[in-house]
């Protein structure tokens, strides 16, 4: 049984990592950071928690928090993080960030997408990318994990194995995105207001989307070589859920059951990601409350292009449940151990 202490649990992924965590054999949360509610029951905050956790809100102190607990998880605001790093923290605990903190080696390229100065830049070559299904072995050494991004997770994961095998131009690659409102954070901002969402679909952050870099670099390392995608997101009127369309020109013709038996080979062994039959499209609604995701695909013979296709909870396999699976490898426990849930339907 380890100790776990999370920073930022009163936001819509902390939540959910709480809710996670609760039903996972080998931990004990310690630790309910939150800025807004210190001294507050959990239970008053979230209700669906009454009688389930008892615990009390503390404040975000990551020093005092590193020599009560083995791992740390912190769901907070780029920066934050950084801005706390040190040394010291990082010899007595294991960290999960799920900001995009350490997630682009880059720290000029940080800097001019997040807007603000890297903290603790020492810090960026060492953390892992933990995309579990791609970067595995080195989660599990790891002190330091860079949680990927929603839109990110599902956008790779989709189209790494044809991009890995040079199966599609990456230069024609442009991935057209969905996403639920829960994406956007729990803070009350006018763009999320129920009247501005409801009966509505927009673009927003066109061509300037600060996940475009993640996901540049994290397809850059499976072709080898840097590429530049044309990533458009999108805000629907629902709680969860991330649905990706992805485009490209194939370098090949190929037959559906030959791209089939491309992912079949990267994705066969993995608990978590699902590869659909021909002529099944990935739905939102098939993985909500879950940790999987779902790929489909449909080859366009008439312009040699394939539409690729993607579809993840963004609180789950996007943020919390994506972080609880790299936890169990960095510790040694079953990767699916907490993540077991069956997605949620109705």
């Amino acid at each position: 049984m380890i100790k776990v202490g999370i920073i930022g649990s009163t936001g819509y992924t902390g939540a959910e990592l709480v809710r996670i965590l609760m039903n996972h054999k080998e931990v004990k949360i310690k630790w309910y950071g939150s800025r807004s509610y210190v001294d507050k029951k959990y239970a008053d905050i979230y209700r669906n928690m009454f009688e389930i956790v008892e615990g009390v809100c503390m404040e975000e102190d990551m020093e005092e928090l590193a020599a009560r607990v083995e791992v740390i998880f912190t769901a907070t605001p780029q920066g934050f993080c950084a801005s706390l790093m040190k040394e010291d923290i990082l010899n007595k605990v294991k960290v999960i960030d799920l900001s995009a903190d350490f997630r682009i080696k880059d720290v000029n390229i940080y800097e001019k997408w997040y807007g603000i100065s890297h903290a603790s830049p020492q810090f960026i070559e060492e953390a892992v990318y933990g995309l579990c299904e791609i970067n595995r072995e080195d989660v599990k050494g790891a002190r330091l994990v860079a949680n990927p991004g929603c839109y990110t997770t599902c956008s790779i994961l989709s189209a790494y194995p044809l991009i890995k095998e040079g199966l599609i131009d990456t230069d024609s690659l442009i991935i057209d995105a969905k996403s639920g409102t829960s994406g956007a954070g729990r803070g009350a901002k006018t763009d999320t207001l129920f009247c501005e969402v409801n009966e509505n679909i927009k673009a927003y952050a066109v061509a300037t989307h600060r996940h475009t870099p993640e996901i540049e670099e994290q397809l850059g390392y499976a072709a080898k070589c840097d590429l530049r995608v044309s990533f458009t997101p999108h805000l629907i009127p629902m709680n969860r859920g991330i649905l990706v369309s992805a485009y490209a020109t194939l370098t090949e013709e190929m037959s559906h059951k030959q791209v089939k038996a491309v992912y079949d080979a990267y994705y066969k062994g993995e608990k978590f990601v699902r590869v659909l039959d021909k002529g099944i499209y990935p739905e939102t609604k098939w993985v909500t409350g879950s940790n999987y995701v779902d790929i489909g695909f449909q080859i366009d013979e008439r312009t040699n292009r394939i539409v690729i296709m993607g579809a993840l909870d963004n609180v789950v396999k996007g943020a919390a449940g994506q972080a609880v699976q790299n936890m169990n490898l960095m510790f040694g426990f079953p990767e699916d151990e907490g993540l077991r849930m069956i997605p949620l339907f109705p």
